[in-house]
């Protein structure tokens, strides 16, 4: 069974209740001043004798409690009650995303992970059917997200990655290949795509090898290269500004360069295709394309349906709380009337 909101952007509503609290608070406290300057406090009972404050604020939060379930009400929160299984046809694609500290050099703009964050953003935007994942790897490699058709879920956990998420440096374009490898699911008949988006920095292992292998297994490997062959410094940042760059053991500033050569070997070898990006979005065109040749293959997944909404629970709940609120006076009980009125006498 799963949860959802049919109307999910009435819930801003509910932004408005700590407003109204803060209202109320602000007239409590000039209400109080109003009162001190006609008489003082240990008069305040005598002159007005029925008035109950515990009672306003109770009024107050039985109008705030209905207010925000009539908002959840609208909003209408349903359960899917019954899982079915749903054929599509499409392409199982995982993204293997560099996020080494030299994806933080900005011969890209933003920078060279940025920018290939937002191609993997138009390039999700543009799929239909397909089921994608992705991984992110620097010296080690983690898959970020299994391999899904939740498009939404998919630029969630993208706008989640940065550099700073993988506490080992490094690149190593052959691990996260072969991670890519053993994310699919076997048992689907999918034609399958790994697209490698990296800087060609590879220290760590025979990335060329890992591509055979996947090409081997029907696994095709495209390879994005991310930044300039020239190569900038790479920057040290401090909160969100470049403060310096980068220096090695004997003074001299590090320099991030686009190894071209080993990404066109391992697409090469991968039996795909290498683009270099640039600033505009023919690079992320130029993979789509060669995406959209793959055959595709009619699979099966699986979704609920048949939602059934729960908002009668909710709205009763508001109109007990709001004829509640109406029927409870501001007034003092006789009973406390009476013990206050003793009081004074004494």
């Amino acid at each position: 069974m799963i949860f959802r909101f049919e109307n999910s952007l009435f819930l801003y509503g509910l932004l408005l209740i700590p407003l109204m609290v803060l209202i109320f608070l602000l007239v409590l406290k000039w209400r109080k001043k109003s009162l001190n300057k006609i008489a003082e406090a240990g008069l305040q009972n005598i002159v007005l004798p029925q008035l109950s404050k515990a009672k306003m604020i109770w009024r107050f939060t039985f109008w705030c409690l209905a207010m925000a379930l009539l908002i959840i009400a609208i909003a209408n929160p349903q359960f899917g009650t019954k899982l079915e299984e749903v054929k599509r046809e499409g392409i199982d694609i995982m993204i293997a995303l560099d996020v080494s500290n030299s994806m933080k050099a900005q011969d890209l703009t933003p920078n060279r992970l940025e920018n290939a964050k937002q191609s993997i953003g138009r390039l999700i935007n543009n799929l239909n059917d397909d089921r994608i994942g992705i991984i992110v790897f620097a010296g080690q490699s983690y898959v970020q997200l299994p391999i899904t058709t939740d498009y939404s879920s998919a630029k969630l956990f993208l706008e989640s990655i940065s550099c700073d998420m993988i506490p080992t440096q490094g690149t190593a374009i052959g691990a996260a290949i072969d991670l890519a490898v053993e994310s699919f699911d076997p048992k689907s008949p999918a034609a399958k795509a790994i697209i490698v988006i990296t800087d060609g920095e590879n220290h760590e292992d025979d990335a060329v090898k890992a591509a055979e292998t996947a090409a081997e297994k029907g696994i095709t490997v495209h390879t994005i290269g991310m930044g300039s062959e020239a190569g900038v410094p790479l920057p040290l940042i401090s909160n969100g500004n470049t403060v310096g760059y980068r220096k090695d053991n004997e003074g001299n500033t590090v320099v991030s360069k686009l190894n071209t050569s080993l990404l066109k070997d391992i697409a090469a070898a991968g039996k795909g295709i290498f683009v270099q990006a640039g600033r505009s979005q023919s690079a992320l065109n130029v993979v789509k394309d060669e995406l959209n040749k793959m055959d595709k293959k009619e699979y099966a997944s699986k979704r609920y349906t048949d939602y059934e909404g729960r908002f009668q629970f909710f709205l009763a709940a508001a109109l007990f709380l709001l004829i509640s609120e109406s029927l409870l006076s501001e007034k003092k009980s006789k009973f406390l009337q009476k013990l206050n009125l003793f009081n004074e006498s004494k």
